[in-house]
């Protein structure tokens, strides 16, 4: 990611192009993050502010994330002093991700104030200040205390101080000779890391696009270099960007965005260009604290069922090698017969019996344990009694080691579809279905709303042929065996968990398009979405039958065909349940 102080600067000029901006409301979804609702003479927006070490930012965003039941202590206070105010001013320190907003506000007076809200958003420092007239700090979102190692202290009462000047040049001030001059000054020898200690405002990203489009090589060397060419591409690398700054990004094979950036990122290879850098950032973040919030309220799901597939692991080698020993006991049998052969030369209290064993060739002596606590006939018995127990574990063993391995089957499918889950509704038809089958108990007093079934995902093939996906084992069955016709066809990647796809072509011809799509998408949302030429089967749903007493999800089926495709989602389009992928 590359939010650095240039990116900062072209969403302050985005903001500035909004006109009378009034604060309407505030809420502070998260700890880190303070959301103005804006109106202007164009409609009505919303500036996010987000100090977060790990994600600092600000944007103009469309979200609405849920916001707590109470609002902190700092959202109260923003509240007081700024609700209601107008935006005057914004100003950003020169080469720094630290912005001042400056607000006309009216205080309990009834007069008018110009209060500042200064966000800084570096690194480990991240922090929001609120200002008084004066410059003294109202309060800010994260107090640095005065007997804490930090070079500034943050408390209400105490004078606001700008943060140290960035001891770098501005890439936009320096002339080909000052580009020259750095390049043949001492060092590092790699130019991306020469540009990050020389140069102020600029993310590790852009520097190694510099790099490249000087040098051809984001780790090109120094050793050997031409400093008047690449000093010539350098001025006019950051000329051409910086004047004339766009919103780009790299994104993933599933449309995700990776990287974002003021100038193309053509590192990465293929790149394409956003509607605005408000909405880059929006559409990059939104997505992606979506999927953490996701995978967070999904964890203790997903560790219920890792607990549980431990457990099982270790109860099923426990009984394999108990299996394992039930293997010798013919030797019991034997040892019974020896025993009985020879009742007449056993006294009663005797615990050692030496006889001959008739069932070695050389008929060796062999000395045998007796319990003197036992008659000789029934020290005879035991073994008898522990050959039948012996022969009865093995039956029971191995049919307890067979449902063991159908239940880890199920539960790793369990933990693949909680992998796979994409909504929060998904996850909640997931807990359901843990719950039915004893896995997970309910919630005790705890009512949870009722939502409605959540539908398979349906796309379409280029032929216009509906084709249909299921999320998860209980709705697999319900696609399989309740919504799919007897003549339409079932697909499933071959031996590994994953979503039972059907192409609703009601036993007419299907286009071989059409089947390499539907299996391209049985593909992907299975479990070994990450690999390639993946063998998916292919059977009429007639085929398909439910074995008796099976898991959610499980079928058998013999008569098939094998297609081996790559896993690629975007060959097809879901147009009801379709998210916008790139912003």
């Amino acid at each position: 990611m590359a939010f650095d102080a240039f990116y900062m600067t072209c969403v302050l000029e985005e903001i500035r192009t909004l006109q009378d901006i009034r604060v309407e409301k505030i809420h502070q979804p998260s700890r880190d993050t303070v959301l103005l609702h804006l109106k202007h003479r164009e409609g009505r927006t919303k500036l996010l502010f987000a100090a977060n070490p790990t994600a600092p930012r600000l944007h103009l965003t469309f979200a609405s994330p849920e916001n707590p039941p109470e609002p902190p202590m700092f959202c109260m206070l923003l509240r007081k002093h700024l609700s209601g105010g107008r935006l005057v001013d914004i100003h950003q320190l020169p080469m720094e991700r630290c912005a001042i907003f400056t607000f006309d506000c009216i205080d309990e007076m009834g007069d008018m104030v110009r209060k500042k809200l200064v966000a800084e958003l570096m690194g480990r420092t991240c922090n929001l200040y609120l200002l008084s007239p004066e410059g003294r700090i109202i309060d800010c979102l994260r107090r640095i205390g005065l007997d804490e190692s930090a070079k500034r202290s943050a408390l209400p009462g105490l004078n606001y101080q700008l943060p140290e000047p960035v001891a770098k040049a501005d890439p936009l001030c320096l002339s080909e000779e000052d580009y020259v001059n750095l390049l043949t000054a001492p060092g590092a020898d790699i130019l991306a890391d020469r540009l990050m200690d020389t140069l102020g405002g600029l993310s590790p990203l852009i520097c190694r696009e510099a790099a490249l489009f000087a040098a051809g090589d984001c780790d090109a060397r120094l050793t050997g270099a031409d400093p008047v060419i690449w000093g010539q591409k350098l001025r006019l690398f950051f000329r051409e960007n910086m004047t004339r700054p766009a919103p780009w990004y790299y994104a993933q094979a599933d449309g995700t965005p990776k990287q974002f950036a003021f100038c193309p990122i053509r590192q990465y290879g293929h790149c394409e260009s956003a509607e605005s850098f408000s909405a880059l950032l929006d559409a990059f973040y939104t997505l992606r604290d979506r999927k953490d919030a996701l995978r967070q309220k999904g964890q203790g799901l997903r560790k219920t069922v890792q607990n549980l597939c431990t457990r099982l692991r270790r109860k099923m080698a426990i009984q394999e090698k108990e299996l394992q020993e039930t293997f010798d006991r013919e030797r019991l049998r034997q040892l019974g017969d020896i025993v009985t052969a020879n009742i007449h030369r056993i006294q009663r209290g005797q615990t050692l019996l030496e006889a001959e064993d008739f069932y070695d060739e050389e008929m060796k002596l062999i000395q045998i344990p007796l319990s003197n606590t036992l008659s000789p006939q029934q020290n005879a018995a035991k073994f008898y009694k522990d050959y039948t127990r012996m022969k009865n574990a093995e039956k029971e063993l191995t049919r307890q080691l067979e449902l063991g391995e159908i239940e880890l089957t199920y539960l790793l499918s369990v933990l693949d579809e909680l992998n796979r889950a994409a909504s929060e509704q998904e996850l909640e038809e997931i807990r359901q279905e843990l719950q039915q089958g004893g896995y997970v108990k309910a919630d005790a007093g705890k009512k949870r709303m009722k939502q409605s079934k959540l539908p398979p995902m349906r796309f379409e093939s280029t032929d216009g042929v509906p084709i249909y996906v299921g999320r998860n084992n209980r709705q697999n069955d319900e696609l399989t065996f309740k919504m799919a016709r007897k003549d339409d066809l079932w697909l499933h990647a071959q031996k590994v968990h994953g979503s039972h796809v059907i192409i609703a072509c009601s036993g007419k011809p299907v286009p071989d398009d059409t089947v390499t799509q539907a299996a391209q998408l049985a593909a992907y949302y299975a479990e070994a979405t990450g690999g390639q030429n993946i063998p998916v089967d292919v059977t009429p749903v007639k085929q398909v039958k439910k074995p008796p007493a099976g898991k959610p999800g499980m079928v058998i089926y013999h008569t098939y065909r094998t297609v081996i495709v790559n896993p690629y989602p975007n060959i097809v389009v879901d147009p009801l349940n379709a998210e916008k992928k790139q912003p």
